[in-house]
C-alpha cells in the first residue's frame, strides 16, 4: 500500500464514520419525537442538576502565580510540591494543612513556563502540557514554574495567607534549603566579581578616552581613527556588563528563599467551569441519555425475547 492508498482508506473511513454519526443522529431525533415526554423529563433533570452544581457557593476560581526556584531543581520543587496534591502526604504541622483540610484551597497544579525568544525571560505558560521537554523551539524554563490552585470563593484576602502559608511549606523542605544555600554563596560571589569587573572596564575606557590623545570623530561603531591606528572604545562590552549587573542584581534581590514569587497570586474573574458551560454538557448528558432509555423502551419486546430464548 502506498501514501495515496493509505490516503483513499483513510478518506473512506472517515466517511463512514460521519455516515453511522449521522444515522445515530438521526435515531436520537426519532426516539426524542416519539418519546418526548422520557427527554423533557431527563433533560429538565438534568439541567436542574447543572443550576445545583453552579450554585454560588460551589463555584471555584483559578488562583495563577509564576514562582521563581532559587538553585532548587524542578525534581527537587516536585517532590516538595506532591504532598499538596495529596493531603494523606501531608504533615498535620504544615502551614498550608489548614487550608487544604477546609477546602479553602484545592486542585494544586504546576506548569512550566517556556521560553520561545531563547532570551531568558517568560513568554508564555504551557496550560494545556502541549509542550515536550525535548522541544528546541519553545524550551522549558529551569528555574520557573506556574503554580494553580482553585478557591471556592473570590475572597481576595483570603489569598494572601494561602501565598504565605504556600510559600512557607514549600520553602521549608530540606533538600531545597540546602540547595538555596550553596545557590546563595554562588550568586553573591558572582554580584561581587560582576562589580569588580565594571570598575576595571570602566578605568580602562577612562584610560583610553582621556590618557590617548585622539582626534575627537569617532564612527558608529565605537572605534577611533588615529592615521593609520584604529583605537577600539568599550561601548557595546560596557552595556553588556550593564544589562548582566541588571540581571545579577535583580536575582540577588529576589533570592530571598528557595521558592519566591515574581508576583503575588491572582485570581482568574472567570469560573472554572461556567453555568452556560456547565449546563450545555448536562443537557448533552440528559438528551444522550433519555434517548438511550428511550431505545430500551423502544426495543423492549426484542430484548425480552433474546433474554428468554
Amino acid at each position: 500500500m502506498n501514501f495515496f492508498d493509505l490516503c483513499v482508506a483513510c478518506g473512506r473511513a472517515i466517511g463512514r464514520a460521519c455516515v453511522a454519526l449521522w444515522h445515530a443522529l438521526e435515531r436520537m431525533i426519532r426516539l426524542t419525537y416519539r418519546y418526548w415526554y422520557i427527554v423533557i423529563t431527563l433533560v429538565v433533570l438534568a439541567l436542574a442538576c447543572a443550576v445545583y452544581q453552579t450554585r454560588k457557593d460551589n463555584i471555584t476560581y483559578r488562583v495563577n502565580a509564576v514562582a521563581m526556584l532559587n538553585g532548587a531543581s524542578i525534581q527537587q520543587f516536585d517532590q516538595a510540591f506532591a504532598p499538596l496534591q495529596s493531603k494523606h502526604l501531608l504533615p498535620s504541622e504544615a502551614p498550608i494543612g489548614q487550608y487544604l483540610y477546609a477546602k479553602q484551597a484545592m486542585h494544586f497544579k504546576t506548569f512550566r513556563v517556556i521560553d520561545a525568544l531563547d532570551d531568558g525571560t517568560a513568554d508564555f505558560i504551557d496550560f494545556k502540557h502541549k509542550i515536550k521537554l525535548t522541544d528546541t523551539l519553545n524550551v522549558p524554563m529551569k528555574d520557573r514554574l506556574c503554580i494553580q490552585f482553585c478557591i471556592k470563593t473570590r475572597d481576595m484576602a483570603l489569598v494572601p495567607e494561602i501565598e504565605q502559608a504556600l510559600l512557607a511549606t514549600l520553602n521549608s523542605n530540606a533538600a531545597m534549603q540546602q540547595s538555596y544555600t550553596t545557590y546563595l554563596e554562588n550568586l553573591r560571589e558572582q554580584v561581587a566579581f560582576d562589580h569588580r569587573q565594571a570598575v576595571k572596564l570602566d578605568s580602562l575606557t577612562s584610560a583610553y578616552y582621556f590618557q590617548n590623545t585622539l582626534p575627537t570623530n569617532a564612527n558608529d561603531h565605537g572605534v577611533y581613527f588615529s592615521g593609520d591606528r584604529r583605537v577600539r572604545l568599550f561601548l557595546n562590552e560596557i552595556y553588556k556588563q550593564q544589562e548582566h549587573m541588571k540581571l545579577m542584581d535583580y536575582r540577588l534581590q529576589l533570592a530571598t528563599a528557595p521558592v519566591v514569587l515574581e508576583n503575588h497570586f491572582a485570581v482568574d474573574p472567570k469560573p472554572k467551569i461556567g453555568r452556560l458551560t456547565c449546563m450545555i454538557l448536562f443537557f448533552l448528558m440528559g438528551w444522550i441519555g433519555a434517548c438511550l432509555l428511550a431505545g430500551l423502551i423502544d426495543r423492549r419486546k426484542e430484548i425480552s425475547a433474546w433474554l428468554k430464548a
